[in-house]
């Protein structure tokens, strides 16, 4: 009898561990799914070694930080944490292509620009 209880008490913590494992992840997923709309990636390509000059504009939680790059170089990448973004990108060098890939959440912002000072003003909510 003492075999039998043990082994319902054994079926059970396995049932129950099962379902808050089943539960919980629901729950995780989402946490993940609003950071990914908060996460801002931006990816930018073209000509290797194309320089560029870029400003952006970060607001989250109703403060708003400037982060300049004054000289950068194809490729490169930038990661922020923010709701918005609003940037200008400007081509530095001669007869090079830039190209600006933005991603938040699942939308997704391309742009490119040829030409020394060609500019690019971007905004992505």
């Amino acid at each position: 009898m003492k075999r039998q209880l043990a082994w319902h008490s054994s079926c059970f913590n396995g049932i129950l561990l099962a379902a808050v494992l089943t539960l919980g992840l629901p729950l995780t997923g989402m946490a993940a799914q609003e950071q990914d709309m908060t996460q801002i990636h931006i990816t930018m390509g073209g000509t290797p070694g194309a320089e560029f000059s870029a400003q952006w504009r970060i607001t989250h939680n109703d403060e708003t930080i400037d982060h300049p790059e004054t000289r950068g170089t194809v490729p490169a990448e930038f990661t922020f944490e923010g709701t918005t973004l609003e940037g200008t990108v400007k081509l530095l060098s001669e007869d090079d292509r830039l190209e600006v890939d933005i991603v938040k959440g699942s939308n997704r912002s391309r742009s490119a620009t040829q030409g020394k000072g060609g500019t690019l003003t971007v905004m992505v909510r």
